[in-house]
């Protein structure tokens, strides 16, 4: 199992996400609005886990998305919803630490 999620966040996704992330990827904060306060990314929007069927217009005619959260679980599930409902440029950031780091440039 940790090999496994090591393979997921391993600096080749990185390295992806990063390029996704500076071809004006969407960058979306799967967290609730009280951990989006505490924190998060410039220039994120905050659609919690259980608001993205609700909103599923917001991710419309999106180049790319990348879904993030506190610890990639939640994100999981996002990437999951939104595939399901049509949408296949959807990236599992996994931390919002992760994404924050990347935009940074750090």
């Amino acid at each position: 199992m940790f090999g496994f999620l090591k393979n997921i966040f391993s600096e080749g996704n990185n390295e992806e996400l990063q390029n996704v992330i500076q071809n004006k990827a969407f960058l979306v904060d799967v967290r609730t609005p009280q951990e989006f306060a505490e924190g998060n990314v410039l220039g994120s929007v905050n659609i919690p886990l259980d608001q993205v069927p609700n909103q599923l217009s917001k991710f419309k005619n999106k180049e790319h998305i990348v879904v993030f959260c506190r610890s990639g679980n939640r994100s999981g599930q996002a990437k999951s919803i939104l595939e399901q409902n049509g949408f296949a440029n959807v990236t599992n950031g996994g931390t919002w630490q992760n994404i924050k780091t990347i935009v940074d440039g750090k």
